[in-house]
């Protein structure tokens, strides 16, 4: 009689990152302030100058269908999607996504936003550091990417600080502003499992 091996458990992700005066925590469909705040940060006029999603929301049912999406989409192992907390408070600041994840090449691409209200708090550059550190540890990826529109310094200085190096200029990468019949030029950068942790994120 043949024996059949077993195949070892798929990994789990440990718990959501936390520190810094943030939590990471998952994104609740059912929860009326959490669909509100997703809204709030997708139709901020900042966010809608640097990002040209898809999909747009315009109300709270829309918000909420998004979010479901994601749910399906990060029961399936393609994303990660995180709301940033205040870890006292619990308030939602933003959102950090590790997303387009490729298990075979160990892979995935980082994207972010945060609220206007809490902005100019190194919220993102908090985020991006424990998104990247539970990425690597939990996920076991070895090569995350981030892109930025061309001209978007703020995106670029985030990127460096949690050293992501940039590794060059992506021609015509994504959609311009609110349009998807031109395209822009992306900053790309990247961080490897191997390169040192940021110092001063």
């Amino acid at each position: 009689m043949a024996l059949i091996e077993e195949q070892p458990a798929a990994r789990r992700p440990g718990p959501a990152p936390h520190g810094h005066g943030l939590r990471l925590d998952r994104w609740d469909p059912d929860v009326d302030a959490h669909v509100e705040s997703w809204l709030r940060g997708r139709t901020d006029p900042d966010f809608r100058r640097w990002n040209t999603p898809l999909t747009t929301e315009s109300d709270l049912a829309g918000a909420r269908a998004a979010m479901v999406r994601q749910q399906a989409q990060a029961d399936d192992g393609i994303c990660a999607p995180f709301r940033i907390a205040d870890e006292a408070s619990g308030t939602t600041l933003g959102h950090i996504g590790i997303n387009l994840i490729d298990r075979v090449f160990r892979s995935a691409r980082v994207g972010y936003w945060v609220l206007p209200e809490a902005r100019g708090r190194r919220v993102a550059t908090h985020a991006l550091s424990l998104a990247a550190r539970w990425a690597f540890t939990e996920l076991d990826l070895h090569r995350l990417e981030l892109g930025h529109a061309l001209g978007h310094e703020a995106s670029c200085r985030i990127a460096r600080t949690c050293g992501f190096r940039h590794e060059g200029t992506l021609r015509d990468a994504m959609f311009e502003s609110g349009r998807q019949d031109a395209f822009r030029d992306v900053h790309l950068h990247a961080r490897l499992a191997t390169d040192p942790e940021a110092a001063d994120a």
